[in-house]
């Protein structure tokens, strides 16, 4: 079963909005993103997402792009310095392929806990608007594949 752990797009700095939404360049990266994983055919029952401005936006504009659109929840265990063991249950525990809108450290630290067991060893570099595949395996994780908006034609 695909888990796909998601990077938040660009950010405003925090001097100019302190919630830190999604800048212009970050909604179009993130844009880019969806429509490619659209045309691939990724599809979700459910995305969950930080409370922050910039992960809920993130996982808004995903959702408009796939088929059938997935639910969206609002989770606390995705905020940047939250328990990855928290994120890892609910990978574990999914009965259909999931989304997963975050921040760093915890993206970064879940991809090394679900991929090697060790949240501290990083084996997954996020940047903004990256997609991770992993996929459940009968011992343990695998990485399928990974994309960013910087792999992605910006005319797609």
């Amino acid at each position: 079963m695909p888990v796909y752990l998601v990077r938040h797009g660009e950010a405003v700095s925090e001097l100019v909005d302190p919630t830190q939404p999604l800048s212009e360049r970050g909604r179009a990266g993130v844009a880019r993103v969806a429509r490619q994983v659209a045309t691939i055919g990724l599809a979700v029952a459910e995305i969950r997402h930080s409370p922050k401005p910039r992960a809920r936006e993130t996982a808004e504009i995903l959702a408009r792009h796939l088929t059938p659109p997935p639910d969206l929840t609002e989770v606390d265990w995705l905020a940047p310095s939250a328990d990855p063991g928290k994120a890892q249950d609910a990978a574990l525990s999914t009965a259909e392929p999931l989304m997963l809108v975050g921040h760093l450290p915890h993206m970064a630290r879940l991809a090394s806990l679900l991929l090697t067991g060790n949240p501290n060893r990083e084996v997954v570099r996020f940047r903004n608007a990256t997609v991770v595949c992993l996929e459940r395996v009968e011992d343990g994780w695998v990485l399928l594949w990974a994309l960013g908006p910087d792999l992605v034609a910006p005319s797609a």
